[in-house]
């Protein structure tokens, strides 16, 4: 062999081998901190943004609303989801029109009148940008928000800019919500964990033909992430809501969000929500909390000011992922009260994006055996998401 060819497919190699290195020893730039592109694609524009707390630039820690106000960009109006523009309204809270009392700018509640854009709120826009964090959960309700965002601007030819960010609950997993359970919480057609970036999943409904205003499509833009691919890892410098306060919460809140269609409570009015499990019934372990109304969390939890017994997962050796082990132990340790286990069935169906799996669950099935029952749907989902990855897939 040619010594120069050699060395050619050598070095070839070598490449491949240390790109995922070299990819992991740089800093991961999320699409807000790419401001060289932002503002190229908004110079001159009349700019909406969909924003709330989490839609920052690290380095130095300000407002994507600041940094572009600073860059001369016209942002003229700001659109919030839920919990709010600033992110702490209680979850389900209905959240009013108001006025950013830092530059004067109105505030539109998408989680109040409308959960989707009017035409006259676009009005006057050329462009809305959309830079929030997700969890990568289909039931975590700022990816419903991007959804009617799409179809809003689809339907009068407002061009969307979608700013991307690591998911941090990057898995594909849980059962694919069926057509009759969509809701805002499970939009479109997805499993639990859909393992996609919010530009991804932007990619994806526009593809697959989800808006109602199909066949037309939302002009979409994706300025993606840098030094970052499927499965890398990722802590969110801020949290995404008032109840996911760490790293801890975010990667427990896929498996736990199941519990509130229950009787268990998640631990909502603690300072550890999604962090431990249980209600006022020593049948469901040792560990003891007592929710409180708490500033910055629930304001009136389950089971406010009552002892509720169950476990503590706050240094649980849990690896991310969805798991039903939480779930099924409590409903096994239920006993004779399982027949009150699902206190809000239909709710509980709505987050599983289907009623198979509490009757599985009541049936007696195993992990194991729902697992199996989720495999088809998933495989043709990992076929569909294929089409629309902007980053390099799992390792």
């Amino acid at each position: 062999m040619n010594p120069n060819v050699r060395n050619i497919g050598l070095l070839a190699c070598l490449f491949f081998l240390l790109y995922p290195l070299q990819m992991a020893a740089q800093p991961i730039k999320t699409g807000a901190e790419r401001m060289e592109i932002v503002t190229r694609l908004l110079e001159g524009k009349r700019v909406g943004l969909v924003v709330n707390q989490t839609s920052i630039l690290e380095k130095p820690q300000i407002h994507l609303l600041d940094t572009l106000l600073g860059a001369s960009i016209q942002v003229v109006k700001i659109f919030a989801p839920e919990h709010g523009f600033r992110g702490t309204a209680e979850a389900g809270e209905e959240i009013q029109d108001s006025r950013d009392v830092k530059t004067g700018l109105p505030i539109i509640s998408l989680y109040g009148n409308n959960k989707k854009p009017t035409a006259e709120q676009l009005a006057g826009l050329d462009v809305v940008v959309f830079d929030i964090q997700d969890v990568g959960a289909r039931f975590y309700t700022y990816i419903s928000t991007l959804h009617y965002v799409m179809e809003a601007c689809a339907e009068n030819d407002v061009e969307l800019v979608v700013l991307d960010r690591p998911n941090p609950n990057d898995y594909v997993d849980g059962p694919v919500r069926e057509e009759r359970f969509r809701s805002f919480v499970g939009m479109d057609p997805l499993p639990v964990l859909h393992g996609l970036t919010v530009g991804e999943l932007a990619r994806m409904i526009n593809g697959e033909g989800w808006l109602k205003s199909a066949p037309d499509t939302c002009r979409l833009q994706v300025v993606t992430v840098e030094n970052w691919r499927h499965g890398d890892p990722y802590w969110l410098p801020v949290k995404p809501s008032p109840n996911l306060p760490n790293d801890v919460a975010v990667r427990l809140y896929p498996s736990l969000c199941f519990f509130e269609g229950t009787v268990i409570s998640v631990g909502r009015g603690t300072y550890h929500p999604f962090q431990m499990i249980g209600a006022p019934d020593t049948c469901y372990g040792d560990f003891t909390f007592t929710p409180t109304s708490l500033p910055g969390f629930d304001l009136k939890p389950m089971y406010e000011d009552q002892v509720c017994y169950g476990v503590n997962l706050q240094e649980y050796p849990f690896k991310g992922g969805l798991t039903l082990e939480f779930l099924l132990d409590l409903y096994e340790k239920a006993g004779k009260e399982q027949a009150f286990f699902f206190s809000r069935p239909q709710w509980f169906d709505l987050l599983a994006g289907t009623k198979e799996l509490r009757y599985q669950i009541i049936r007696g099935f195993t992990e194991k055996e729902i697992r199996a029952s989720w495999q088809p749907a998933l495989e043709k989902y990992k076929q569909i998401r294929k089409k629309y990855l902007l980053y390099p897939d799992y390792r």
